[in-house]
């Protein structure tokens, strides 16, 4: 009787308490699906070539040996593995559940490796040492550790803290050896302050404070004398992009100082003046580095959405090598400082036809190196199509522009459905690189993707960067979707009765607006992580973002502002949106809680409306972990078919 029992028992142990179909896949164990029908296996089986491509980001070289850093995924999450030489193996070096993307090596010796992790998109990022697959806790634990720094003779590093309050960035400085050299060394008040680089000396810290993407400061703490002092002119407010020291101790920055666009020039510390370094250019310097020995410059333009990469002569600022790049768009950039590679500049380079990888290019030969050739699940990514860039005068007469792929003609005649997909920010810009998932779209269904930049986007200046601030002109940039889709309309390619909308955190809102300014647009919408009411994103966001983000949307504190950040906010017109919308959350997200999400779903669903929800228990603002991606992704394109793709 006994024995018969502990057979019972355990039967009830193992037999789960509701199978699973066979024909459907279970949503990971973080995910909560609401209002959503099942994946069906049938769908993963189509869609998983698309799901496999991977991308290698620069992360950084290795002074003490021949190869670089970078970040891939092989696993659920991106982690950091060594390249030795161009084309070699992928080794992993870090081994976490949580993405690990971010490090740097000590310069010099290349002792200790310095890597930054956060835990389920939280963003309370954490510093380590990362030695032989194993993680050290430098920091609290739970305070935010951004923006490590590491001194030019590898013996400390700068970061900003938010340990005091939670609130204010505060400057700190420790050697990473020894965890309790952890010291304050400058108090500040708001969350917009950064370590941006160390004088070659090592005396002297250059500090930045971000008040918006139109103004930026910038400090020079003393080490020996614990002072600070502001060394841009105060009379004349910039932004300023990035800043470095060169060899000799002048101070390299970017600044739309005198411009439309960020020009690479120096500054006088004692006297804040800004000199263009060369002619004044028609777009963005969005990224430089200094030779070691003082010879050139790497810089990278933002032309049209295109980066440019030209080595400039340090002293007379004429080109000296332009190499031949595909198309696309480059980030990461670092010179090599030491080493065998000393000199060499290396990058990512992303482009419609080639997910992101690593690249260098010597300055001696021009001789660009592609150091990784990540996979793309076995799909030929050369036969993926370039956008096209198109230009429309907004209601105003602005001109914005966006960028437009299409489908094969030759495999999906006529009039195509099409999304329009909205980048956050809204300081951002949408760029010609790789579409990843989105191809299953382009190559599989058929339909169009159109890419806006509308006002208040990067990239165009900063006149057309400022045209959205604020509540009384946020609608503005709404209002140029319009007018892009007014002409895409009349496009004989793209099929206006079956258009939609989607975008991510302040593309999310813009997607709520979209639907609910101009409902007779689209047949449906996918907001994600976005805002559905500026008063409550306000009210509940990372008390260290608050009042930087008061300044791009608004003061709430103030009765004016906050009764039209109130008349501006979708959730209150949430009975205008007559099409069906999904809405994915993370439910740790600090930058948009997912308390924009709820409400915005309950109340779709209370006037009547469609709302699927998707909630990621583990993730933050956007999903990071695979596992989660390719469910979202499988569940917005079952969206699609229903929605967009039925014939009606």
């Amino acid at each position: 009787m006994k024995h018969g029992l502990l057979i019972a028992v355990a039967l009830m142990l193992v037999t789960p308490v509701a199978a699973q179909p066979a024909d459907v896949i279970p949503a990971p164990a973080a995910l909560v699906t609401d209002g959503m029908p099942p994946v069906p296996v049938a769908l993963r089986a189509a869609t998983q070539p698309y799901m496999e491509f991977r991308t290698a980001g620069f992360v950084g070289w290795n002074p003490a040996g021949p190869g670089i850093l970078i970040a891939t995924r092989f696993g659920n999450t991106n982690q950091l593995h060594s390249v030795a030489m161009p084309g070699g193996a992928r080794t992993q070096i870090s081994f976490e559940p949580e993405p690990v993307a971010n490090g740097g090596y000590a310069p010099g010796k290349g002792d200790v490796l310095l890597v930054s992790k956060d835990i389920g998109g939280n963003e309370n990022f954490q510093l380590y040492t990362l030695k032989e697959g194993r993680l050290a806790l430098l920091t609290d634990g739970r305070s935010r550790h951004t923006g490590a720094l590491w001194s030019r003779d590898g013996t400390r590093v700068a970061y900003a803290s938010n340990a005091r309050n939670g609130r204010d960035s505060d400057l700190y400085v420790m050697d990473p050896r020894d965890p309790k050299s952890a010291t304050m060394i400058l108090p500040r008040e708001g969350g917009g302050w950064a370590a941006l680089d160390w004088s070659p000396d090592g005396k002297r810290l250059l500090i930045a404070r971000y008040v918006s993407v139109q103004q930026s400061e910038l400090h020079l703490y003393d080490v020996a004398t614990k002072s600070v002092r502001r060394i841009d002119n105060p009379k004349t407010p910039a932004s300023y992009g990035g800043a470095k020291f060169a060899a000799d101790g002048t101070l390299f920055v970017t600044s739309d100082l005198g411009s439309e666009f960020q020009q690479l020039g120096t500054l006088d510390p004692a006297s804040g003046r800004f000199v263009p370094h060369g002619k004044p250019a028609a777009w963005d310097v969005e990224a430089f580095d200094l030779s070691p020995d003082g010879r050139f410059i790497a810089v990278v333009t933002n032309e049209d959405g295109a980066s440019k990469l030209r080595l400039l002569d340090a002293v007379t600022a004429n080109v000296m090598l332009e190499p031949k790049l595909p198309t696309g768009v480059i980030g990461g950039l670092e010179i090599a400082q030491a080493g065998p590679n000393a000199g060499k500049v290396g990058f990512t380079l992303s482009s419609a036809t080639s997910p992101a990888d690593a690249y260098s290019v010597d300055p001696a030969s021009g001789a660009v190196t592609r150091w990784t050739m990540s996979e793309t699940g076995g799909l030929d990514p050369a036969k993926n199509r370039e956008p096209e860039l198109v230009r429309v005068k907004s209601f105003d007469g602005l001109m914005v522009s966006g960028f437009l792929y299409r489908p094969d003609p030759a495999k999906f005649p006529g009039r195509r459905p099409l999304i329009v997909s909205i980048h956050g920010g809204p300081e951002a810009q949408t760029r010609p690189g790789f579409q990843g998932r989105n191809n299953y779209l382009l190559n599989e269904m058929g339909v169009a993707i159109f890419y806006p930049n509308v006002r208040g986007s990067t990239g165009y200046g900063k006149r057309f960067v400022s045209l959205d601030n604020g509540p009384f002109l946020r609608e503005n940039s709404v209002k140029d979707v319009n007018a892009l889709v007014g002409a895409l309309a009349k496009d004989g390619g793209l099929d206006a009765t079956r258009f939609a909308v989607t975008g991510g955190s302040y593309g999310g809102y813009m997607t709520y607006g979209s639907l609910t300014l101009f409902p007779q647009l689209w047949r449906a919408g996918i907001g994600i992580v976005g805002i559905s009411d500026f008063v409550t994103f306000l009210k509940n966001t990372a008390e260290y973002r608050r009042d930087l983000r008061r300044v791009e949307y608004g003061d709430e504190r103030d009765p004016k502002q906050r009764a039209k950040l109130k008349e501006i906010s979708p959730l209150g017109r949430a009975e205008t949106i007559r099409v069906p919308l999904m809405v994915v959350t993370g439910g740790n997200d600090p930058r948009v809680p997912a308390s924009e999400a709820d409400q915005i779903v309950a109340a779709v669903r209370k006037n009547g409306g469609q709302a699927w929800h998707l909630l990621a228990r583990n993730e933050g603002h956007g999903f990071a972990k695979k596992e989660n991606q390719d469910y979202q992704f499988w569940s917005s394109v079952q969206f699609w078919q229903r929605y967009l793709l039925d014939a009606k």
